[in-house]
């Protein structure tokens, strides 16, 4: 978790064999409007790949873009690897194509919150700080 003067740390990843990243890389450039600190993975990224950048890079956020239909896999797989980093204290979140079922059983699994096509970026942005505002040590980043 973030220091009280570091910024917050998002890693958005591209899953799978989906080619589509333009929603990554609007949602990118948003958070890093917002101030926070981006790492963007590029595509065709494993959970395996995606879990060690987090790690390595240190990151509070992990953000997926799921266009590829295989979303009941790649966020409950990265969550399991991320919990064998120990690195569960990392929020999981994401969107893309998810129908309102699966987002509920994602949810229930502990998946961060998820968003869909045409949400404004906004609300992404206001999510992570509040996620970030009900951690211990965030202070002036999410103002």
């Amino acid at each position: 978790m973030p220091d009280g003067d570091r910024k917050i740390r998002i890693l958005v990843a591209k899953p799978g064999l989906d080619g589509h990243d333009r929603g990554a890389k609007v949602i990118a450039s948003a958070f890093r409007d917002a101030g926070f600190e981006v790492i963007y993975t590029g595509l065709h990224q494993t959970p395996e790949m995606i879990v060690n950048a987090a790690v390595q890079e240190d990151v509070d956020v992990v953000a997926m873009s799921v266009l590829s239909g295989a979303h009941m896999t790649l966020f409950p797989r990265v969550q399991e690897l991320l919990a064998d980093a120990g690195a569960e204290d990392i929020l999981l979140t994401g969107g893309g194509i998810i129908n309102k079922d699966d987002i509920l059983a994602l949810r229930e699994r502990g998946i961060g919150r998820l968003f869909g096509p045409g949400t404004p970026t906004g609300e992404a942005v206001a999510y992570i700080k509040e996620w970030a505002a009900s951690r211990d040590g965030v202070k002036s980043q999410v103002s």
